[in-house]
C-alpha cells in the first residue's frame, strides 16, 4: 500500500540554508491553499465568485467610510467657523451636509444588504464543501486497499480528514477572503497616512515584524504538538464515546465504569493540556509585549497628528481621518498577521486530507486490459503455495497453503480460532493479496481479473455481518444493488433463510425501518434475527459461489442445521464454502479442510478423516460427547 506522510520542513542551519528554508515552507503553504481553493471552486464556483467580490467590496467600505465622515466633520466645522463670524450659512436642506448624509446612510443600508448577502453566500458554501469533501472522502475510501484500514496511521488519517475537512477549507477560504480586503483596506489607508506622515506607516509595519514572527511560529508549534498528540487526542474521543454508547451502556452500567472511564479522560486531558498551556502562555506572553510596542507607537502619532491640529494646520476631520487611518492600519497588519497565521495553521491541517487522497490502491488487476469473471459458470479455484501476514506484522497468518477447490463442491473450512479461516477467505475474495504465492481461478491469477468484477463471483455473509440502518427489504437487496428490486425475490430469500417468519410480525413487516438511529418506530433486530437477515442477503444474491464464515453462530444447532439444508438444496451446482465450529455441518460437505495455526493439516470428506483419527477426529468427537453429555 503506497503511504504518504507528512514532511516537516527542516529548519535553516545558518543564512545561507534561509532561502532553502523559505522557499520549501512556502511552496508546501502556497501549495496547500491553492489546493483548498480548488476544492470550494469545485464545489460551488458561483458562491466562491460572490463572496470575493464582497472581499473586494468590504476592503473599501472602512476607507469610505472614514472620507465621508471626514467630509461631514469638515463641512460642519467650516459652518460652525463661518457662524462665529457672522457670516450667512445659508438653508441645511440644500447643503453639502445633507448630500453627504444621505449618501452615507445609503451606503450604510448597502453595506448591511450586502453583509446579509455574504453571511447566506457562506452559508451555503459551507454547505456545499461540506457534501462535496465527504463525497470525495467515501469515493476514495471504496478504492482503497482493505489492508489500509488495519493500520492505526492511516485510520487516524481518515477520521482526521473526515473530522476537519468539510469545516477547514470553508474557514481557510473565509480567512483567505477577509485577507483581500484587509489588503485593500490597508493600501488605502497607507496612500492616506502618506500625504501627511509617511514615516508612520513604516513605523507601524517594523514594530508589527516581531508579531508576525511569533504568530507564524507558535502556530506551526500548535500544529506539530497536536499532531504528536494524536493519541491522546483519539483517547479523549474514545473515553467520552464509550461512556454515551448506546450499544455498551448496559455493559458501563451494570459493571459501574463511568467513573474509571472520567479518570481516565480527566488524566489523558491533563497530560495533553499541560503542554498546550505552555505554548499558550508563552505565546500570550510575546504576544502583550508585541501590543504594548505598538500601542507605544499609536499614541506617538497621535500626539503629533493632535499638535498639526492645535497649530491649525489641519481641521477636526482630518484628524479623524489621519488618526482612523493609523489605528485601522496596525489593526490591518494585526489581522493580516493572525489571519495570516491562521490560514498557515490550517492548511497544515488540511494534509490530513490531501494525505489520504494521495494513498493509492495496490489491489489492483495486474494486467491490461484486466480480464474478466466468466459470470454464471462453474470454477475451479487453486491455492498454490499462498503465505500471508497482515501490514505491519512480521509472523505469518497463513503458511505455503496449497488447496484445490471444485466446481460445485461444499468446501467446509474446521479449526480453532485463529487457526487463519477468515483470513484464507479474505485472501480468496481479493481483499487482501497473498504475501507469498497465488490464488489461481479457472487457471489464471486471481491478480489478473478486475476486483470489482471479481468481487460480484461471491456471495459472502462474514462473521462480522453488516447491520444497515435501513428497512428490512433494504438490508436484504443490498445483496445485490444492481438487481431490479421486486418484492417477491426478496420474500423468497427470506423465506429460504427462514427469516420471512419474524419478519412478517413486525410492525410494517418488509418495510420496517430497522436500528433506532434515526426513525423513531424503528425496530432492534436479536442477533438471532440479523443474522438470519444477513443469510437472506446471500440468498438474494446472484453469486456462483456462496461463502459463509461462521453465518450461524448465533442460531440454535436446529435452525442452523435447516439454514445448511436450505443452501444445500438451493444451490444448484453452486461452489459453497462454509465456516463453522459446529462440526455437524461438515458431515455432509464433500471436502473438510482442517486447519491450524495458519497450516492446512488435514483435507478430506467426513468419513475419510474420521478413519483417519487425527485432528478433525479428535475435534468431532470431543463436541459430539459435549452435546450428548448435554
Amino acid at each position: 500500500m503506497a503511504r504518504f506522510q507528512y514532511e516537516k520542513v527542516a529548519p535553516p542551519k545558518g543564512l545561507r540554508d534561509l532561502p532553502r528554508y523559505l522557499k520549501e515552507l512556502l511552496g508546501g503553504f502556497f501549495f496547500r491553499l491553492f489546493y483548498i481553493f480548488r476544492l470550494v471552486w469545485n464545489a460551488g464556483p458561483w458562491t466562491t465568485v460572490i463572496l470575493l467580490l464582497i472581499a473586494i467590496f468590504n476592503g473599501f467600505v472602512p476607507v469610505i467610510t472614514s472620507l465621508l465622515t471626514t467630509e461631514i466633520l469638515n463641512e460642519l466645522q467650516t459652518v460652525i467657523e463661518q457662524t462665529a463670524l457672522g457670516k450667512t450659512v445659508g438653508s441645511f436642506w440644500g447643503s453639502t451636509i445633507l448630500f453627504l448624509l444621505i449618501f452615507f446612510f445609503l451606503f450604510k443600508i448597502f453595506h448591511r444588504v450586502v453583509g446579509r448577502i455574504s453571511a447566506a453566500a457562506t452559508r451555503i458554501a459551507g454547505e456545499k464543501v461540506v457534501l462535496y469533501v465527504k463525497c470525495m472522502i467515501m469515493n476514495k475510501a471504496k478504492e482503497i486497499d482493505v489492508s489500509a484500514f488495519d493500520i492505526p496511521d492511516f485510520y487516524e488519517k481518515l477520521e482526521n480528514a473526515n473530522r476537519e475537512a468539510g469545516v477547514r477549507p470553508i474557514t481557510i477560504l473565509q480567512s483567505a477572503f477577509s485577507v483581500v480586503s484587509t489588503v485593500i483596506s490597508l493600501i488605502s489607508y497607507v496612500i492616506i497616512l502618506s500625504t501627511a506622515l509617511p514615516i508612520a506607516t513604516l513605523c507601524i509595519l517594523l514594530v508589527s515584524i516581531p508579531g508576525a514572527i511569533v504568530n507564524f511560529y507558535y502556530r506551526r508549534k500548535n500544529f506539530e504538538y497536536m499532531r504528536r498528540r494524536s493519541k491522546e487526542r483519539r483517547q479523549l474521543e474514545y473515553y467520552s464515546k464509550v461512556v454515551t454508547n448506546k450499544d455498551l451502556v448496559k455493559e458501563v452500567r451494570i459493571y459501574k465504569l463511568t467513573d474509571l472511564f472520567v479518570l481516565r479522560f480527566k488524566e489523558v486531558f491533563a497530560r495533553y493540556y499541560a503542554g498546550l498551556r505552555k505554548l499558550i502562555v508563552r505565546e500570550s506572553v510575546l504576544n502583550v509585549i508585541v501590543s504594548i510596542a505598538a500601542a507605544v507607537t499609536n499614541c506617538i502619532f497621535f500626539a503629533l497628528i493632535a499638535i498639526q491640529v492645535f497649530q491649525g494646520k489641519i481641521k477636526i476631520g482630518d484628524y479623524t481621518l489621519l488618526t482612523g487611518a493609523i489605528t485601522t492600519i496596525a489593526s490591518d497588519v494585526s489581522t493580516l498577521i493572525s489571519t495570516s497565521a491562521s490560514i498557515y495553521e490550517g492548511t497544515l491541517f488540511i494534509d490530513n486530507l490531501i494525505s489520504f487522497m494521495k494513498e493509492e490502491p495496490t489491489v489492483t488487476a495486474s494486467v491490461a486490459p484486466p480480464r474478466k469473471v466468466k459470470h454464471g459458470g462453474k470454477h475451479v479455484i487453486v491455492f498454490d503455495h499462498v503465505s500471508f501476514r497482515y501490514p505491519g506484522t512480521e509472523q505469518d497468518v497463513l503458511h505455503d497453503i496449497n488447496l484445490t477447490i471444485l466446481p460445485g463442491e461444499t468446501v467446509v473450512l474446521v479449526g480453532l480460532n485463529g487457526a487463519g479461516k477468515t483470513t484464507l477467505i479474505k485472501l480468496l475474495t481479493r481483499l487482501y493479496d497473498p504475501t507469498e504465492g497465488r490464488i489461481l481461478l479457472d487457471g489464471h491469477d486471481i491478480k489478473e481479473y478486475d476486483p470489482n468484477d471479481l468481487y460480484g463471483l461471491f456471495g459472502i455473509i462474514f462473521q462480522d455481518f453488516g447491520k444497515y440502518a435501513f428497512t428490512v427489504a433494504e438490508n436484504i437487496r443490498f445483496g445485490d444493488v444492481e438487481r431490479d428490486a421486486d418484492e417477491e425475490t426478496v420474500r423468497a430469500a427470506a423465506v429460504n433463510a427462514n427469516a420471512d417468519d419474524y419478519i412478517s410480525r413486525l410492525p410494517d413487516g418488509y418495510d420496517t425501518p430497522l436500528m433506532r438511529y434515526f426513525e423513531p418506530n424503528a425496530t432492534e433486530l436479536s442477533i438471532g434475527q440479523w443474522q438470519k437477515l444477513s443469510i437472506a442477503r446471500a440468498f438474494y444474491s446472484r453469486s456462483d459461489i456462496l461463502i459463509l464464515d461462521e453465518p450461524t453462530a448465533s442460531l440454535d444447532p436446529m435452525a442452523e442445521q435447516e439454514i445448511f439444508n436450505q443452501f444445500d438444496r438451493l444451490r444448484h451446482d453452486k461452489t459453497t464454502i462454509f465456516v463453522s465450529h459446529r462440526l455437524s455441518s461438515a458431515t455432509v460437505a464433500s471436502k473438510i479442510i482442517v486447519l491450524e495455526y495458519g497450516k492446512v493439516i488435514e483435507e478430506g470428506d467426513h468419513k475419510t478423516l474420521m478413519s483417519r483419527q487425527g485432528r478433525y477426529f479428535e475435534l468431532f468427537t470431543t463436541q459430539a460427547k459435549r452435546y450428548v453429555g448435554e
